[in-house]
Protein backbone atom coordinates (compact mmCIF):
# COMPACT_ATOMS: atom_id res chain seq x y z
CA UNK A 1 0.00 0.00 0.00
CA UNK A 2 0.59 3.75 -0.60
CA UNK A 3 2.54 5.62 2.50
CA UNK A 4 -0.21 8.47 2.97
CA UNK A 5 0.38 10.68 6.19
CA UNK A 6 -2.32 12.93 8.16
CA UNK A 7 -1.50 16.55 8.19
CA UNK A 8 -1.41 15.41 12.66
CA UNK A 9 1.09 12.51 11.85
CA UNK A 10 3.48 14.95 9.80
CA UNK A 11 4.40 17.18 12.68
CA UNK A 12 3.95 14.25 15.59
CA UNK A 13 7.05 14.97 17.91
CA UNK A 14 8.28 11.78 19.37
CA UNK A 15 8.80 13.03 21.86
CA UNK A 16 5.79 14.34 22.83
CA UNK A 17 3.60 12.14 22.05
CA UNK A 18 -0.02 11.15 23.20
CA UNK A 19 0.78 13.00 26.88
CA UNK A 20 -2.92 13.75 28.13
CA UNK A 21 -4.45 12.04 31.09
CA UNK A 22 -5.58 8.44 29.37
CA UNK A 23 -8.45 8.22 32.26
CA UNK A 24 -10.32 11.14 32.69
CA UNK A 25 -13.43 8.96 34.47
CA UNK A 26 -11.01 8.52 37.47
CA UNK A 27 -8.36 11.31 37.32
CA UNK A 28 -5.37 11.45 40.10
CA UNK A 29 -2.63 14.39 40.16
CA UNK A 30 0.14 11.41 39.52
CA UNK A 31 0.67 10.78 35.98
CA UNK A 32 3.69 9.46 34.07
CA UNK A 33 3.28 8.84 30.49
CA UNK A 34 5.42 5.78 29.30
CA UNK A 35 4.62 6.43 25.40
CA UNK A 36 7.47 7.57 23.15
CA UNK A 37 10.36 5.73 21.92
CA UNK A 38 11.01 1.70 23.32
CA UNK A 39 13.58 -0.70 21.63
CA UNK A 40 12.03 -3.56 19.71
CA UNK A 41 12.24 -6.60 18.17
CA UNK A 42 10.80 -9.75 16.69
CA UNK A 43 11.21 -13.46 17.71
CA UNK A 44 10.31 -16.97 17.06
CA UNK A 45 11.07 -18.06 20.63
CA UNK A 46 9.28 -16.93 23.63
CA UNK A 47 12.93 -16.18 25.49
CA UNK A 48 14.14 -12.79 26.68
CA UNK A 49 15.68 -11.21 23.32
CA UNK A 50 19.29 -10.71 24.01
CA UNK A 51 19.20 -7.64 21.70
CA UNK A 52 17.30 -5.32 20.24
CA UNK A 53 17.14 -4.64 16.09
CA UNK A 54 15.08 -1.28 16.05
CA UNK A 55 12.58 1.01 18.00
CA UNK A 56 9.51 1.99 18.17
CA UNK A 57 6.93 4.78 18.80
CA UNK A 58 4.26 3.58 21.64
CA UNK A 59 1.12 3.96 21.33
CA UNK A 60 1.71 2.83 17.86
CA UNK A 61 0.90 -0.15 16.24
CA UNK A 62 4.39 -2.11 13.96
CA UNK A 63 2.00 -1.54 11.32
CA UNK A 64 1.78 1.39 11.07
CA UNK A 65 3.35 4.09 9.50
CA UNK A 66 4.00 6.30 12.66
CA UNK A 67 5.37 3.61 14.25
CA UNK A 68 8.46 3.48 12.35
CA UNK A 69 8.76 -0.25 12.67
CA UNK A 70 6.51 -1.12 9.22
CA UNK A 71 6.09 -5.13 9.77
CA UNK A 72 3.60 -7.26 10.27
CA UNK A 73 3.39 -9.55 13.59
CA UNK A 74 2.27 -12.83 12.21
CA UNK A 75 1.02 -16.06 14.36
CA UNK A 76 4.15 -17.73 16.10
CA UNK A 77 5.98 -14.70 16.25
CA UNK A 78 6.78 -12.93 19.20
CA UNK A 79 7.06 -8.97 19.41
CA UNK A 80 9.19 -7.78 22.20
CA UNK A 81 9.58 -4.26 23.68
CA UNK A 82 11.45 -2.21 26.34
CA UNK A 83 12.51 0.41 28.28
CA UNK A 84 14.05 1.88 31.27
CA UNK A 85 11.79 3.46 33.30
CA UNK A 86 12.32 6.48 34.29
CA UNK A 87 12.81 8.45 37.91
CA UNK A 88 9.14 8.28 39.01
CA UNK A 89 8.70 6.25 41.99
CA UNK A 90 9.39 8.00 45.80
CA UNK A 91 9.17 4.85 47.13
CA UNK A 92 6.36 5.67 49.43
CA UNK A 93 3.25 4.27 48.19
CA UNK A 94 2.29 1.83 45.48
CA UNK A 95 3.37 2.14 41.93
CA UNK A 96 1.30 0.71 39.34
CA UNK A 97 1.77 0.53 35.58
CA UNK A 98 -1.36 0.82 32.90
CA UNK A 99 -1.69 -0.41 29.92
CA UNK A 100 -4.50 1.22 27.84
CA UNK A 101 -4.50 -2.23 25.23
CA UNK A 102 -2.52 -4.21 23.85
CA UNK A 103 -3.36 -7.03 21.19
CA UNK A 104 -3.65 -9.40 21.59
CA UNK A 105 -1.55 -11.22 24.23
CA UNK A 106 0.97 -10.31 26.48
CA UNK A 107 3.66 -10.72 29.11
CA UNK A 108 4.94 -7.92 31.23
CA UNK A 109 8.67 -7.86 32.57
CA UNK A 110 10.65 -6.18 34.84
CA UNK A 111 14.39 -6.91 34.97
CA UNK A 112 13.55 -10.25 33.40
CA UNK A 113 11.27 -11.52 36.12
CA UNK A 114 7.38 -11.53 35.15
CA UNK A 115 4.83 -9.31 36.68
CA UNK A 116 1.75 -10.66 35.03
CA UNK A 117 0.18 -10.54 31.63
CA UNK A 118 -2.87 -9.63 29.80
CA UNK A 119 -5.07 -11.78 27.31
CA UNK A 120 -7.58 -9.69 24.96
CA UNK A 121 -6.62 -6.69 22.81
CA UNK A 122 -9.19 -4.45 23.34
CA UNK A 123 -9.36 -3.49 26.93
CA UNK A 124 -6.72 -2.28 29.86
CA UNK A 125 -5.05 -3.28 31.95
CA UNK A 126 -3.02 -2.26 35.48
CA UNK A 127 -0.51 -4.10 37.72
CA UNK A 128 0.94 -3.36 41.01
CA UNK A 129 5.01 -3.39 40.06
CA UNK A 130 6.10 -1.87 43.22
CA UNK A 131 7.99 -4.89 44.71
CA UNK A 132 9.97 -5.09 41.67
CA UNK A 133 10.83 -2.25 40.96
CA UNK A 134 11.82 -0.63 45.16
CA UNK A 135 15.24 0.05 45.66
CA UNK A 136 15.93 0.70 41.72
CA UNK A 137 17.42 2.85 40.43
CA UNK A 138 17.07 2.05 36.53
CA UNK A 139 14.69 -1.10 36.34
CA UNK A 140 14.01 -1.72 32.56
CA UNK A 141 10.43 -2.81 32.02
CA UNK A 142 9.43 -5.14 28.92
CA UNK A 143 6.45 -6.26 27.23
CA UNK A 144 6.15 -9.45 25.14
CA UNK A 145 3.73 -10.24 22.54
CA UNK A 146 1.47 -12.93 20.28
CA UNK A 147 -1.39 -12.15 18.14
CA UNK A 148 -3.12 -15.00 16.64
CA UNK A 149 -5.07 -12.11 14.53
CA UNK A 150 -8.04 -13.47 12.04
CA UNK A 151 -6.57 -17.37 12.25
CA UNK A 152 -8.30 -17.86 15.46
CA UNK A 153 -11.59 -17.35 17.20
CA UNK A 154 -9.93 -14.17 19.37
CA UNK A 155 -11.85 -10.82 18.71
CA UNK A 156 -10.79 -8.76 16.20
CA UNK A 157 -12.93 -6.40 14.31
CA UNK A 158 -12.15 -5.59 10.95
CA UNK A 159 -8.61 -6.86 10.96
CA UNK A 160 -7.10 -9.16 8.61
CA UNK A 161 -3.58 -10.55 7.94
CA UNK A 162 -4.57 -10.76 3.84
CA UNK A 163 -6.30 -7.41 3.81
CA UNK A 164 -8.28 -6.32 1.31
CA UNK A 165 -12.03 -5.05 0.52
CA UNK A 166 -14.32 -4.43 3.53
CA UNK A 167 -11.17 -5.90 5.60
CA UNK A 168 -7.79 -4.17 7.09
CA UNK A 169 -4.58 -3.93 7.95
CA UNK A 170 -4.11 -6.42 11.16
CA UNK A 171 -2.72 -4.48 14.19
CA UNK A 172 -0.24 -5.98 16.77
CA UNK A 173 1.27 -4.83 20.12
CA UNK A 174 0.82 -1.72 22.41
CA UNK A 175 -1.72 0.52 20.40
CA UNK A 176 -3.24 2.98 23.54
CA UNK A 177 -1.11 4.73 26.14
CA UNK A 178 1.19 3.21 28.42
CA UNK A 179 1.63 4.83 31.93
CA UNK A 180 2.20 4.68 35.61
CA UNK A 181 0.93 6.14 38.66
CA UNK A 182 2.08 6.52 42.08
CA UNK A 183 -0.68 5.92 45.01
CA UNK A 184 -1.03 5.66 48.82
CA UNK A 185 -0.76 1.87 50.24
CA UNK A 186 -4.80 2.04 50.94
CA UNK A 187 -5.84 3.53 47.69
CA UNK A 188 -9.34 3.52 45.79
CA UNK A 189 -9.28 0.68 42.84
CA UNK A 190 -12.50 1.20 40.91
CA UNK A 191 -15.48 3.30 40.85
CA UNK A 192 -19.08 2.43 39.89
CA UNK A 193 -21.61 5.20 39.45
CA UNK A 194 -25.34 4.17 38.64
CA UNK A 195 -26.92 7.68 37.90
CA UNK A 196 -31.00 7.30 38.66
CA UNK A 197 -32.11 10.80 36.58
CA UNK A 198 -35.65 10.53 37.29
CA UNK A 199 -35.14 10.22 40.58
CA UNK A 200 -32.61 12.97 40.97
CA UNK A 201 -30.44 10.86 42.36
CA UNK A 202 -26.87 9.15 41.63
CA UNK A 203 -25.49 5.71 43.24
CA UNK A 204 -21.54 5.34 44.23
CA UNK A 205 -19.74 2.86 45.22
CA UNK A 206 -16.10 2.75 45.85
CA UNK A 207 -14.16 -0.42 45.90
CA UNK A 208 -10.74 -1.18 47.59
CA UNK A 209 -9.18 -3.46 49.87
CA UNK A 210 -10.60 -3.41 53.27
CA UNK A 211 -12.66 -1.17 54.89
CA UNK A 212 -12.49 2.68 54.84
CA UNK A 213 -14.41 5.79 55.00
CA UNK A 214 -15.02 7.92 51.65
CA UNK A 215 -15.97 11.36 51.19
CA UNK A 216 -18.05 12.34 48.23
CA UNK A 217 -18.31 16.10 47.00
CA UNK A 218 -20.22 17.12 43.93
CA UNK A 219 -20.24 19.83 42.32
CA UNK A 220 -22.97 21.74 39.92
CA UNK A 221 -23.09 20.73 36.69
CA UNK A 222 -21.45 22.68 33.83
CA UNK A 223 -20.56 22.63 30.27
CA UNK A 224 -17.63 21.78 29.16
CA UNK A 225 -17.78 22.04 25.27
CA UNK A 226 -15.03 24.22 24.42
CA UNK A 227 -12.86 23.39 27.60
CA UNK A 228 -9.04 22.52 26.48
CA UNK A 229 -8.50 18.95 25.58
CA UNK A 230 -5.94 18.68 27.96
CA UNK A 231 -7.37 20.23 30.90
CA UNK A 232 -6.34 19.22 34.35
CA UNK A 233 -9.92 19.15 36.04
CA UNK A 234 -13.19 20.11 35.30
CA UNK A 235 -13.63 22.12 38.75
CA UNK A 236 -13.14 25.25 39.14
CA UNK A 237 -10.39 25.80 42.41
CA UNK A 238 -13.05 28.66 43.68
CA UNK A 239 -16.39 26.38 42.95
CA UNK A 240 -17.87 25.24 46.31
CA UNK A 241 -19.63 21.64 46.35
CA UNK A 242 -23.21 21.36 45.55
CA UNK A 243 -22.90 18.39 48.57
CA UNK A 244 -20.46 16.09 50.10
CA UNK A 245 -21.62 13.10 51.78
CA UNK A 246 -19.70 10.30 53.43
CA UNK A 247 -19.80 6.63 54.07
CA UNK A 248 -17.76 3.51 53.51
CA UNK A 249 -15.48 1.38 51.09
CA UNK A 250 -17.13 -1.55 49.34
CA UNK A 251 -20.89 -0.10 50.23
CA UNK A 252 -23.23 1.64 47.77
CA UNK A 253 -23.81 5.41 49.08
CA UNK A 254 -26.92 7.55 47.59
CA UNK A 255 -26.65 10.84 47.10
CA UNK A 256 -30.01 12.96 46.58
CA UNK A 257 -28.68 16.01 44.42
CA UNK A 258 -30.41 19.63 45.08
CA UNK A 259 -30.63 20.45 41.84
CA UNK A 260 -31.04 18.25 38.31
CA UNK A 261 -29.46 19.42 35.08
CA UNK A 262 -29.88 16.27 32.21
CA UNK A 263 -27.45 15.64 29.82
CA UNK A 264 -28.36 16.09 26.05
CA UNK A 265 -26.74 17.10 22.82
CA UNK A 266 -27.89 20.75 23.13
CA UNK A 267 -26.94 20.96 26.64
CA UNK A 268 -24.71 17.98 28.10
CA UNK A 269 -24.44 18.71 31.16
CA UNK A 270 -21.32 16.97 33.36
CA UNK A 271 -21.31 17.00 37.47
CA UNK A 272 -17.21 16.77 38.32
CA UNK A 273 -17.26 15.04 41.57
CA UNK A 274 -14.08 13.82 44.05
CA UNK A 275 -14.16 10.77 45.92
CA UNK A 276 -11.37 11.42 48.85
CA UNK A 277 -10.09 7.77 50.82
CA UNK A 278 -7.31 8.81 53.10
CA UNK A 279 -4.82 9.94 51.56
CA UNK A 280 -5.92 8.77 47.88
CA UNK A 281 -8.32 11.52 45.84
CA UNK A 282 -9.96 10.75 42.83
CA UNK A 283 -11.52 13.06 40.08
CA UNK A 284 -14.31 11.98 37.99
CA UNK A 285 -17.64 12.99 36.43
CA UNK A 286 -20.95 12.13 35.98
CA UNK A 287 -24.25 13.18 33.99
CA UNK A 288 -28.12 12.50 34.57
CA UNK A 289 -29.68 11.03 31.20
CA UNK A 290 -31.95 7.92 30.18
CA UNK A 291 -32.24 6.28 27.08
CA UNK A 292 -35.39 4.18 26.79
CA UNK A 293 -37.66 3.17 24.20
CA UNK A 294 -41.51 4.08 24.36
CA UNK A 295 -44.45 4.25 22.16
CA UNK A 296 -45.46 7.39 20.10
CA UNK A 297 -49.69 8.74 19.92
CA UNK A 298 -49.96 6.13 17.31
CA UNK A 299 -48.34 3.30 19.83
CA UNK A 300 -45.10 2.88 17.10
CA UNK A 301 -42.08 2.24 19.70
CA UNK A 302 -39.62 5.40 19.51
CA UNK A 303 -35.69 5.67 21.00
CA UNK A 304 -36.26 8.28 23.43
CA UNK A 305 -33.33 10.41 25.48
CA UNK A 306 -34.85 11.84 28.69
CA UNK A 307 -38.36 10.61 27.59
CA UNK A 308 -38.36 12.70 25.01
CA UNK A 309 -38.60 10.90 20.99
CA UNK A 310 -35.00 11.76 19.35
CA UNK A 311 -34.46 10.40 16.31
CA UNK A 312 -30.48 9.60 16.08
CA UNK A 313 -28.84 10.40 12.91
CA UNK A 314 -25.90 8.26 13.26
CA UNK A 315 -22.67 7.81 11.12
CA UNK A 316 -20.56 4.26 11.60
CA UNK A 317 -16.92 5.08 12.40
CA UNK A 318 -14.17 2.69 12.49
CA UNK A 319 -11.45 4.24 13.79
CA UNK A 320 -8.66 3.84 11.51
CA UNK A 321 -6.04 6.33 10.47
CA UNK A 322 -3.64 6.12 7.17
CA UNK A 323 -1.08 6.52 9.51
CA UNK A 324 -1.81 5.30 12.59
CA UNK A 325 -4.00 3.19 11.66
CA UNK A 326 -5.90 1.53 15.02
CA UNK A 327 -4.35 4.86 16.78
CA UNK A 328 -5.41 8.28 16.20
CA UNK A 329 -1.80 10.16 15.09
CA UNK A 330 -2.99 12.47 17.99
CA UNK A 331 -6.36 13.68 20.32
CA UNK A 332 -6.58 16.54 17.99
CA UNK A 333 -7.00 14.70 15.27
CA UNK A 334 -9.81 12.38 16.35
CA UNK A 335 -11.26 15.48 18.32
CA UNK A 336 -11.53 16.72 14.00
CA UNK A 337 -13.63 13.64 13.40
CA UNK A 338 -15.69 14.30 16.48
CA UNK A 339 -16.40 17.80 15.91
CA UNK A 340 -16.88 17.45 12.10
CA UNK A 341 -19.05 14.75 12.38
CA UNK A 342 -21.50 17.00 14.99
CA UNK A 343 -21.67 20.12 12.02
CA UNK A 344 -22.23 17.50 9.59
CA UNK A 345 -25.76 17.12 11.68
CA UNK A 346 -24.71 13.90 13.36
CA UNK A 347 -25.10 13.64 16.81
CA UNK A 348 -24.83 10.00 17.04
CA UNK A 349 -21.61 7.73 16.34
CA UNK A 350 -21.82 3.93 16.24
CA UNK A 351 -18.32 2.94 17.16
CA UNK A 352 -17.71 -0.16 14.67
CA UNK A 353 -15.44 -3.39 15.83
CA UNK A 354 -13.37 -1.67 18.21
CA UNK A 355 -12.99 0.16 21.54
CA UNK A 356 -11.42 3.28 21.57
CA UNK A 357 -9.31 4.75 24.62
CA UNK A 358 -11.22 6.07 26.85
CA UNK A 359 -9.98 9.89 26.26
CA UNK A 360 -12.77 9.17 22.89
CA UNK A 361 -15.76 8.70 24.98
CA UNK A 362 -14.44 11.24 27.73
CA UNK A 363 -15.11 14.09 24.47
CA UNK A 364 -18.39 12.36 23.21
CA UNK A 365 -19.58 13.19 26.70
CA UNK A 366 -18.84 16.80 27.04
CA UNK A 367 -19.71 17.41 23.43
CA UNK A 368 -23.15 15.50 24.17
CA UNK A 369 -22.58 13.21 20.68
CA UNK A 370 -24.26 9.83 21.69
CA UNK A 371 -22.85 6.78 21.05
CA UNK A 372 -23.94 3.29 20.10
CA UNK A 373 -21.10 0.94 20.73
CA UNK A 374 -20.19 -2.63 19.40
CA UNK A 375 -18.85 -5.40 21.34
CA UNK A 376 -15.81 -6.63 19.28
CA UNK A 377 -16.71 -8.97 17.18
CA UNK A 378 -14.06 -12.61 16.99
CA UNK A 379 -15.13 -16.13 15.45
CA UNK A 380 -12.66 -18.00 13.42
CA UNK A 381 -12.74 -17.45 9.61
CA UNK A 382 -15.73 -15.76 8.29
CA UNK A 383 -17.90 -17.61 5.60
CA UNK A 384 -18.87 -14.60 3.63
CA UNK A 385 -20.97 -16.56 0.78
CA UNK A 386 -23.35 -16.97 4.33
CA UNK A 387 -22.94 -14.12 6.37
CA UNK A 388 -22.67 -11.23 4.35
CA UNK A 389 -23.69 -12.03 0.50
CA UNK A 390 -26.73 -14.65 1.71
CA UNK A 391 -27.28 -12.50 4.91
CA UNK A 392 -28.06 -9.84 2.26
CA UNK A 393 -30.69 -11.72 0.22
CA UNK A 394 -32.23 -13.09 3.50
CA UNK A 395 -32.48 -9.32 5.00
CA UNK A 396 -34.50 -8.59 1.91
CA UNK A 397 -36.61 -11.64 1.43
CA UNK A 398 -37.71 -11.45 5.08
CA UNK A 399 -35.74 -14.80 5.73
CA UNK A 400 -34.90 -15.34 9.72
CA UNK A 401 -31.55 -17.94 9.79
CA UNK A 402 -31.51 -17.45 13.38
CA UNK A 403 -28.29 -18.45 14.73
CA UNK A 404 -28.36 -22.02 15.72
CA UNK A 405 -25.45 -23.20 13.30
CA UNK A 406 -22.42 -22.96 14.76
CA UNK A 407 -20.58 -23.99 11.96
CA UNK A 408 -21.74 -21.32 9.50
CA UNK A 409 -21.26 -18.58 11.90
CA UNK A 410 -17.87 -19.59 12.50
CA UNK A 411 -18.45 -20.37 16.87
CA UNK A 412 -17.87 -24.03 16.73
CA UNK A 413 -14.98 -23.63 19.84
CA UNK A 414 -16.55 -23.65 23.26
CA UNK A 415 -13.83 -21.44 24.29
CA UNK A 416 -14.31 -19.04 22.18
CA UNK A 417 -17.81 -18.78 22.67
CA UNK A 418 -16.49 -18.11 26.37
CA UNK A 419 -14.40 -15.77 26.15
CA UNK A 420 -17.05 -13.51 24.03
CA UNK A 421 -19.07 -13.69 26.65
CA UNK A 422 -16.34 -12.82 29.56
CA UNK A 423 -15.50 -9.89 27.14
CA UNK A 424 -19.10 -8.53 26.33
CA UNK A 425 -19.55 -7.85 30.29
CA UNK A 426 -15.99 -6.32 30.79
CA UNK A 427 -16.09 -4.02 27.68
CA UNK A 428 -19.75 -3.30 29.50
CA UNK A 429 -18.63 -2.91 32.96
CA UNK A 430 -15.14 -0.66 31.40
CA UNK A 431 -17.36 1.98 29.36
CA UNK A 432 -20.65 1.80 31.31
CA UNK A 433 -19.85 5.35 33.42
CA UNK A 434 -19.90 6.98 29.90
CA UNK A 435 -23.23 9.03 29.32
CA UNK A 436 -22.94 9.06 25.89
CA UNK A 437 -23.67 5.67 25.28
CA UNK A 438 -27.10 4.79 24.29
CA UNK A 439 -27.21 1.21 23.59
CA UNK A 440 -24.85 -2.26 22.86
CA UNK A 441 -24.51 -3.97 19.74
CA UNK A 442 -23.62 -7.31 20.51
CA UNK A 443 -23.23 -8.59 16.97
CA UNK A 444 -22.91 -7.36 13.79
CA UNK A 445 -23.95 -8.89 10.52
CA UNK A 446 -23.50 -13.10 12.02
CA UNK A 447 -20.20 -12.37 12.61
CA UNK A 448 -19.27 -14.90 15.07
CA UNK A 449 -22.61 -14.77 16.53
CA UNK A 450 -24.36 -17.27 19.01
CA UNK A 451 -27.15 -17.67 21.32
CA UNK A 452 -28.37 -14.32 20.99
CA UNK A 453 -30.78 -14.49 23.28
CA UNK A 454 -28.67 -15.44 26.07
CA UNK A 455 -26.29 -12.95 25.18
CA UNK A 456 -28.79 -10.30 25.06
CA UNK A 457 -29.78 -10.89 28.68
CA UNK A 458 -26.69 -11.15 29.86
CA UNK A 459 -25.65 -7.86 28.50
CA UNK A 460 -29.21 -6.51 29.88
CA UNK A 461 -28.01 -7.86 33.45
CA UNK A 462 -24.89 -6.50 33.33
CA UNK A 463 -26.47 -2.97 32.35
CA UNK A 464 -30.02 -2.48 32.40
CA UNK A 465 -30.07 1.48 31.92
CA UNK A 466 -28.79 0.97 27.98
CA UNK A 467 -30.85 -0.19 24.61
CA UNK A 468 -29.55 -3.73 23.36
CA UNK A 469 -28.89 -4.02 19.83
CA UNK A 470 -29.06 -7.87 19.57
CA UNK A 471 -27.70 -8.50 15.63
CA UNK A 472 -27.01 -5.40 13.50
CA UNK A 473 -27.68 -6.46 9.93
CA UNK A 474 -29.42 -9.92 10.11
CA UNK A 475 -29.94 -12.93 11.76
CA UNK A 476 -32.31 -11.41 13.61
CA UNK A 477 -33.37 -13.38 16.86
CA UNK A 478 -36.37 -11.24 18.05
CA UNK A 479 -34.61 -10.00 21.20
CA UNK A 480 -33.28 -6.84 22.08
CA UNK A 481 -34.29 -3.50 22.11
CA UNK A 482 -33.50 -2.97 18.83
CA UNK A 483 -34.83 -4.42 14.96
CA UNK A 484 -31.74 -3.51 13.19
CA UNK A 485 -31.48 -2.99 9.54
CA UNK A 486 -28.67 -2.72 6.76
CA UNK A 487 -29.73 -1.47 3.31
CA UNK A 488 -26.93 -1.15 0.61
CA UNK A 489 -28.54 -1.67 -2.01
CA UNK A 490 -32.03 -1.82 -2.13
CA UNK A 491 -35.64 0.62 -1.54
CA UNK A 492 -35.77 1.34 1.79
CA UNK A 493 -39.03 0.07 3.96
CA UNK A 494 -40.14 -0.33 6.85
CA UNK A 495 -42.37 -2.70 8.98
CA UNK A 496 -42.50 -1.06 12.98
CA UNK A 497 -42.53 -3.92 15.58
CA UNK A 498 -45.15 -3.50 18.83
CA UNK A 499 -41.62 -3.30 21.08
CA UNK A 500 -38.60 -3.06 19.41
CA UNK A 501 -37.74 0.26 17.43
CA UNK A 502 -36.90 0.00 13.99
CA UNK A 503 -33.88 1.17 13.17
CA UNK A 504 -31.19 1.15 10.05
CA UNK A 505 -28.06 0.94 11.49
CA UNK A 506 -25.85 0.96 8.50
CA UNK A 507 -26.67 1.98 4.69
CA UNK A 508 -25.41 4.25 2.14
CA UNK A 509 -21.82 3.22 1.40
CA UNK A 510 -21.23 5.67 -1.74
CA UNK A 511 -17.41 5.23 -3.41
CA UNK A 512 -15.63 7.86 -4.12
CA UNK A 513 -11.72 7.73 -4.89
CA UNK A 514 -9.21 10.43 -4.82
CA UNK A 515 -6.12 8.24 -5.03
CA UNK A 516 -3.50 11.19 -4.31
CA UNK A 517 -5.35 10.53 -0.61
CA UNK A 518 -5.93 7.07 -0.99
CA UNK A 519 -4.11 4.14 0.09
CA UNK A 520 -5.90 1.30 -1.53
CA UNK A 521 -4.90 -1.14 -4.55
CA UNK A 522 -7.98 -2.05 -5.27
CA UNK A 523 -12.05 -0.53 -4.77
CA UNK A 524 -14.70 -1.14 -2.15
CA UNK A 525 -17.87 0.34 -2.13
CA UNK A 526 -21.30 0.23 -2.37
CA UNK A 527 -21.53 2.35 -5.47
CA UNK A 528 -19.08 4.18 -7.25
CA UNK A 529 -19.34 7.78 -8.63
CA UNK A 530 -17.51 9.91 -11.33
CA UNK A 531 -17.20 12.71 -9.44
CA UNK A 532 -18.03 14.99 -6.16
CA UNK A 533 -21.84 16.20 -7.46
CA UNK A 534 -23.12 12.65 -8.87
CA UNK A 535 -21.77 11.17 -4.80
CA UNK A 536 -23.29 14.00 -3.13
CA UNK A 537 -26.83 13.69 -5.35
CA UNK A 538 -26.92 9.91 -4.65
CA UNK A 539 -26.68 10.75 -0.72
CA UNK A 540 -29.11 12.88 -0.51
CA UNK A 541 -31.36 10.63 -2.58
CA UNK A 542 -30.69 8.26 0.03
CA UNK A 543 -31.10 10.86 3.26
CA UNK A 544 -34.45 11.67 1.74
CA UNK A 545 -35.68 8.14 1.79
CA UNK A 546 -34.51 7.71 5.77
CA UNK A 547 -36.46 10.69 6.53
CA UNK A 548 -39.86 9.91 4.64
CA UNK A 549 -39.87 6.49 7.12
CA UNK A 550 -39.49 8.64 10.24
CA UNK A 551 -43.01 9.30 10.36
CA UNK A 552 -43.50 5.93 9.75
CA UNK A 553 -41.46 4.43 12.99
CA UNK A 554 -37.84 4.45 11.99
CA UNK A 555 -36.01 5.77 15.29
CA UNK A 556 -32.58 5.88 13.91
CA UNK A 557 -30.25 5.52 11.20
CA UNK A 558 -26.59 4.86 10.93
CA UNK A 559 -24.91 6.32 7.03
CA UNK A 560 -21.70 4.41 6.19
CA UNK A 561 -19.21 5.89 7.21
CA UNK A 562 -16.74 8.83 8.69
CA UNK A 563 -13.80 8.32 6.20
CA UNK A 564 -12.00 5.85 3.52
CA UNK A 565 -10.28 2.64 4.91
CA UNK A 566 -7.55 1.07 2.62
CA UNK A 567 -9.55 -0.45 -0.24
CA UNK A 568 -13.28 1.44 0.91
CA UNK A 569 -12.88 4.79 -0.68
CA UNK A 570 -16.58 5.32 0.54
CA UNK A 571 -15.91 7.79 3.72
CA UNK A 572 -17.47 11.54 4.05
CA UNK A 573 -13.64 11.88 4.55
CA UNK A 574 -10.60 10.90 2.37
CA UNK A 575 -8.78 8.14 4.64
CA UNK A 576 -5.50 11.43 5.69
CA UNK A 577 -9.17 13.71 6.42
CA UNK A 578 -7.61 15.88 4.04
CA UNK A 579 -10.90 16.14 1.50
CA UNK A 580 -14.50 16.10 2.37
CA UNK A 581 -16.08 14.45 -0.33
CA UNK A 582 -19.47 15.24 1.30
CA UNK A 583 -21.19 18.76 2.16
CA UNK A 584 -23.87 19.48 4.86
CA UNK A 585 -27.12 18.52 2.95
CA UNK A 586 -30.46 20.54 3.51
CA UNK A 587 -31.91 16.74 4.11
CA UNK A 588 -30.40 16.34 7.50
Amino acid sequence: MKQLYTRWGRKLDPDHVWEEYPRPLMRRSSYCSLNGRWSCCFSDTPDLPKAYEEQILVPFSPESLLSGVGRQLQPGEYLWYERVLPKFYSGKGRLLLHFGAVDERCLVYIDGTKVGGHAGGYLPFTLDITEQVRGKKAPRLTVRVMDDSDTSYHARGKQKLQRGGMYYTAQSGIWQSVWMEEVPEAFIGELSLKPKADMGQVRVRVAADGDHPVRISVYPAGLYEDISPDAPSLISPKEAPLLTAEGRTNTELTLDLPEVKMWNGKTPYLYPYTVTMGEDQVESYFALRTFTIEPDGRRIPRICLNHVRQFQRGVLDQGYWSDGLYTAPSEEAFLFDLTSMKDLGYHMIRKHGKVEPERWYYHCDRLGIVVWQDIVNGGSSYKDWYVTYLGTAFSYLGVKPGDRTHYLLSRTDPAGRREYAHEMVSTIRHLSAHPCIAAWTLFNEGWGQFQTRAMTRLAKKTDPTRLIDSASGWFDEQCGDINSIHNYFFPMTLKPEEKRAAVISEFGGYTYTIPEHSTGDDLYGYGDYANLTALQGAYEEREVEVNRLIPKGLCASVYTQVSDIEDETNGIFTYDREVQKLKLSSVI
